[in-house]
């Protein structure tokens, strides 16, 4: 059977700060001047929320589609599956029995061709876990507005790709496993917008509405995990937003009070933190930086968002955020990348 679009609609619950709505607007005019856009980053830094995000905002249905490495043509195409058989008897002399049969390749439908047949929005996931090979096909779909198919498709050739069909990729190029090099004649197609993680305010946003937890806790939880991870030669820490989301996730459903010296937020802090560094000595290390900046950052748990502040304006480099008052509560935003389907 031909794959079936998704319909998607934004939910009630989407952040939608100063930097996300930058970033929409960009790609929406992208798109809107028939360019293809390739949202690239690492892990965790918004790229398929961003890029579902922005599909929904056409208001046009989405196919999606996630790269891999045993991807050929044929997967983003079609190809043939199986006959349709016909057979015709005629007796119409009672004494001579004529019988015409013929047998049909049945061509069924992928992913890129039911997009560019229909108009839809294509959203192309980690599409350089797929090989070059696999998407030479869309080099004349972004470049030419031709679909242009094997010869053993039976569609005459190619086809004319519908006016309201676009594209929205997203690529990790900072991945070793299973990722492979992009031709340039496909990145050339594209406009790339390098994301380097969303601002504080924004994924302690994503932190309270995902995981339900008070916004100025989800603050501040936020700035401790933004703090390992910009000095990670300190603190030997790797991770992203999912971090804090996480220890929000803990925090709100053991009810453990956010405060330095509970030894059980803490516990669930360092193995969130500290739990990927294979080096005994190493996480040790972490854990010492990490417990002495808790001090700082939450030493009243009455008031953790003015803790939050002051540390985060102490930081080189990272701007001053709004007060409390003015940040976006849950009940004001809406969650990035929670697309409804």
């Amino acid at each position: 059977m031909p794959a079936e679009p998704i319909i998607a609609r934004p939910r009630e619950d989407f952040v939608s700060t100063p930097q996300v709505q930058e970033l929409t607007t960009r790609a929406m005019g992208y798109l809107e001047a028939g360019l293809g856009v390739n949202f690239e980053g690492a892990s965790g830094t918004g790229k398929t929320t961003l890029a579902l995000h922005v599909a929904t905002q056409r208001g046009r249905p989405i196919v999606l589609l996630t790269g891999d490495n045993e991807f050929g043509s044929s997967n983003l195409l079609g190809s043939n599956q199986g006959f349709r058989r016909r057979k015709v008897v005629d007796n119409f002399i009672h004494s001579v029995l004529k019988v015409d049969e013929e047998s049909v390749a049945s061509w069924v439908d992928e992913r890129l061709t039911v997009a560019c047949k229909n108009g839809y929005t294509l959203v192309y996931d980690e599409f350089t876990r797929s090989k070059a090979e696999a998407n030479n096909v869309l080099l004349p779909v972004l470049e030419e507005g031709l679909l242009i198919f094997p010869s053993a498709a039976g569609k005459g050739g190619y086809m004319k790709v519908h006016p309201e069909f676009r594209a929205v990729f997203t690529s990790n190029p900072d991945d070793y496993a299973g990722v492979h090099l992009a031709q340039e004649a496909l990145r050339d197609r594209l406009i790339t917008m390098r994301l380097e993680g969303f601002d504080l305010e924004t994924e302690a946003g994503i932190v309270a509405a995902r995981s339900g937890l008070d916004p100025d806790l989800a603050y501040v939880i936020t700035a401790l995990s933004r703090q390992t991870r910009s000095d990670n030669d300190a603190y030997k820490v790797k991770h992203s937003v999912r971090a804090a989301l996480q220890i929000a996730k803990v925090v709100v459903s053991r009810e453990l009070t956010v405060r330095a010296g509970n030894l059980e937020f803490e516990s669930v802090v360092m193995d969130i933190l500290t739990g990927s560094i294979l080096i005994e000595s190493q996480r040790a290390d972490a854990k010492r930086q990490i417990a002495a900046l808790m001090q700082r950052l939450m030493p009243d748990s009455a008031q953790p968002a003015a803790a939050a502040i002051a540390f985060n304006a102490m930081q080189e480099g990272e701007r001053l955020v709004r007060s409390t008052k003015d940040r976006v509560a849950p009940k004001q935003s809406k969650a990035l990348g929670n697309t409804v389907f």
